[in-house]
């Protein structure tokens, strides 16, 4: 059994962070999905197919939602999913460090990948002054 990994993320997001993660490590070692919000969508209707892609990656542990923003409409609707039964964790600011840094541990139970998530994250932030 495994820890699955849904995006829940504003249209365009998060298929390409999943298309570039998925290239860089070739093969990835969690279920992944991207379910992506369009702008105009509802919420409340999107969430049977949130609710059935949430259910496509849970490995049997779990699965961590990450969000791309906290308060928008796919933090709010990874919210209403996370209350549908399944072992769920929540961890906004999707980013390709942070989402490369749990496949890096994957091995790790729900509980612990939330602050992993959140230290790929903000160890991705580089404040380059040339």
């Amino acid at each position: 059994m495994a820890v699955g990994i849904l995006l829940v993320t504003h249209e365009g997001i998060g298929s390409a962070i999943l298309a570039v993660a998925t290239r860089l490590l070739r093969q990835l070692p969690l279920k992944v999905e991207a379910f992506e919000l369009g702008f105009d969508a509802d919420p409340d209707t999107e969430l049977p197919r949130a609710s059935a892609a949430l259910r496509r990656v849970d490995g049997g542990d779990g699965v961590l939602l990450l969000t791309d923003l906290f308060g928008a409409s796919p933090g709010n609707l990874a919210a209403k999913v996370a209350r549908l039964g399944t072992p769920v964790r929540r961890v906004s600011g999707l980013n390709l460090p942070m989402l490369l840094r749990v496949m890096n541990y994957s091995e790790l139970p729900l509980d612990e990948l939330p602050a992993i998530a959140a230290a790929g994250a903000r160890n991705g932030v580089i404040h380059d002054d040339g």
